[in-house]
């Protein structure tokens, strides 16, 4: 567990940088959201097809479709959230798209899986610090509900990706799932980009370098490293691990773009990390210490 911590923690690292290079880069959010996963299976396929093509030729169409499934739910969550951005409060549109682990928790249930009051304490307890990070700023126009209402959408397909991730990453290597989730949320986004007449190119070569950056720290390092540690680690302590994205982004936009974090920002990622650590004792507790 300790190497699947560590690996969680680098993946958090990655997720973490995805929010200040989006607002450092001059292309439509939908249009980035396309490009990190376009890039993405640019980088794996290559890989796959030399190192997974047995595994790739013997992977059943259940995997095939479950992977697939996570793709339409990870394409759905960047669909979703991303735009809620520009309707809502930005602090309404995290705490509200971070509810993953809350509906990742309820999912399980609905599955049969019993959680323990440690891991509901836990959960709690990481969400009251992103609560405080971001605060509550609740609107009753009726764009702002909107907006609120795609970020809670945003959230809950982040959990339905986490589990069906989950689900595959039993008997898929983390390459060959990686690679056929990202292609379908390629697909899926293309799509979405093209109704909506979303700008895809034109871009400077800076916007491309910072495309770059992020496919490589939020996408491959990040998103692919949640993929990886979800088998060891369980879909509950991962969810719930991303919470520390909110901090983590504060303080990046502090050290990068100089935009100073709120006092509140240290206080919440020590709460985010006990709730954390609660939900971390209980998988313990439960494999015998």
């Amino acid at each position: 567990m300790s190497l699947d911590l560590t690996l969680l923690g680098v993946a958090i690292a990655g997720i973490s940088l995805s929010a200040p290079l989006i607002a450092a880069t001059a292309a439509p959010a939908l249009a980035v959201a396309l490009w990190r996963n376009v890039l993405a299976v640019g980088v794996l396929t290559p890989v796959a097809l030399l190192r997974h093509r047995a595994e790739l030729r013997a992977t059943g169409a259940r995997e095939v479709g479950l992977s697939a499934a996570a793709g339409v739910l990870l394409a759905l969550h960047f669909g979703l959230w991303l735009p809620s951005l520009h309707m809502t409060s930005v602090s309404s549109s995290i705490a509200l798209a971070t509810t993953t682990p809350i509906w990742t928790t309820v999912l399980l249930r609905l599955r049969g899986h019993r959680s323990s009051g440690l891991v509901w304490a836990g959960i709690t307890v990481a969400f009251l610090g992103v609560l405080l990070l971001t605060g509550v700023d609740l609107s009753l126009s009726p764009r702002a509900l909107a907006g609120d209402a795609l970020a809670l959408a945003g959230g809950m397909a982040g959990a339905g990706y986490m589990l069906v991730g989950s689900e595959v990453r039993r008997t898929v290597s983390t390459t060959a799932y990686t690679c056929v989730c990202y292609a379908t949320a390629a697909a899926v986004l293309l799509v979405v980009c093209l109704i909506a007449g979303v700008r895809l190119g034109g871009y400077s070569g800076e916007t491309w370098l910072k495309l770059a950056v992020l496919t490589l720290t939020a996408q491959l390092l990040g998103h692919s490293l949640l993929n990886r540690v979800v088998q060891g680690l369980g879909p509950a302590v991962t969810s719930t691990g991303i919470l520390l994205e909110t901090p983590g982004a504060a303080l990046i936009a502090a050290l990068w773009l100089g935009q100073h974090p709120p006092a509140a920002a240290y206080p919440a990622l020590g709460i985010i990390l006990l709730g954390l650590a609660l939900v971390v004792l209980d998988g313990r507790g439960r494999r015998g210490g």
